[in-house]
């Protein structure tokens, strides 16, 4: 089969793999895919199976600037790419982009799939701090998302809450989880990792992994370390990865500076896929401090079947989409002392966990996706 894949970042040289590039190199395995480049970023290039078709013209790195400036070329270069690839099958993820190759599947008698993996009106919203920019930014979006969804022949989404919400919209969506590398995060030593980060074996390590943007809350977490010093002076802070579009890791850095805690906060910045395993080894706790309420009741983190499937517990603010899932490795919080109270309890009782996730593997997933390739083709 033939597929071609609009995903919602530039493919080759984003620092954070998405679902779809652990869905899609999965695929490429037995079918040929396509995927569309927008070369935003500047980071190295990924290796990748994919069949790379440029679709930039002017190489923009903001990324409202890009995908906008690009539009009409977008129109004309997906026409091309499905015609002259013949392709079976799109898997469009893209607002803007999203709209331009629907348009071309449509003018070729092409299905397409839309795969919302994330509520891209406040995702977009989020990487704005005026909340009169924010709210245009919404608005637009979902006008430009309902349209997209509206066109498409089949919607896949990434948790239970958002088939929900689309349906309350009036969309009906297929539920596809995002997944782990089941051969690759397995629970495994982490003394290693932990000399190459001058963390002492006794140390106690709080750890994030992950976009170091604004809609987790690592700010708070910074705040409640004074505390948790106090009760055992040996406590780190490992945050692993860095921002995007923002300048919220040099914030963090900054606070951490202000409030005499440089010594006990760890910044790696942006790591390779390959070593977060390692990364992820030597925490004792890991956190997912989601902070957007709007965002808690539609959220499935990849860093939750990531760090299960290392066997760490993890301390996270209320996201009814994992509760669903559940694990003994779950430790809930809603406020600082919740936060605090639950950083104690594992310091008094350390904890790992073996847990089967099988069932969340990728390569489980992107079965699914070939599921929805073959009822529609």
């Amino acid at each position: 089969m033939k597929i071609l894949l609009v995903s919602t970042q530039d493919y080759i040289h984003h620092p954070i793999p998405s679902r779809h590039h652990y869905l899609f190199e999965e695929l490429a395995t037995r079918h040929e895919v396509h995927v569309a480049h927008f070369h935003v970023s500047r980071g190295p290039a990924r290796e990748t199976r994919l069949i790379v078709d440029e679709a930039t013209q002017f190489p923009f790195t903001n990324p409202l600037l890009h995908y906008t400036a690009n539009t009409p070329y977008h129109f004309h270069c997906f026409k091309k790419i499905i015609r002259d690839n013949q392709i079976d099958v799109v898997v469009a993820a893209h607002v803007l982009a999203g709209t331009a190759v629907i348009h071309a599947a449509k003018k070729y008698e092409v299905p397409v799939i839309f795969d919302l993996k994330d509520w891209f009106p406040d995702s977009a919203a989020a990487y704005f701090k005026n909340t009169v920019l924010q709210g245009i930014v919404r608005n637009s979006v979902w006008a430009i998302t309902r349209r997209n969804l509206s066109h498409s022949d089949a919607i896949t989404t990434v948790s239970p809450s958002l088939v929900d919400k689309l349906r309350s919209s009036g969309f009906s969506a297929d539920l596809i989880t995002n997944g782990v590398n089941t051969d690759f995060f397995v629970p495994m030593d982490g003394k290693s990792m932990r000399k190459e980060l001058g963390i002492a074996g006794d140390d106690f390590v709080i750890g994030f992994s992950g976009a170091v943007e604004r809609w987790y809350a690592i700010d708070e977490m910074i705040r409640a370390l004074p505390e948790l010093i106090r009760y055992r002076h040996n406590t780190k802070l490992l945050i692993v990865g860095g921002s995007l579009f923002t300048g919220y890791d040099a914030e963090l850095r900054s606070l951490a500076e202000t409030l005499g805690l440089s010594g006990h906060v760890i910044f790696t910045g942006t790591k390779p896929y390959a070593e977060l395993p390692r990364y992820i080894a030597c925490m004792d706790a890991c956190t997912i401090p989601l902070a957007p309420p709007r965002w808690v009741d539609i959220a499935l983190p990849n860093k939750f079947f990531e760090y299960s499937a290392c066997g760490k517990p993890i301390v996270m603010r209320p996201i009814p989409d994992v509760a669903r899932i559940g694990g003994e490795n779950l430790f809930v919080y809603r406020t600082r002392e919740d936060f605090v109270a639950q950083i104690k309890t594992l310091m008094d009782n350390p904890k790992t966990y073996h847990l089967n996730f099988e069932q969340h593997s990728w390569k489980e997933k992107a079965r699914q996706f070939e599921a929805q390739f073959e009822r529609l083709v």
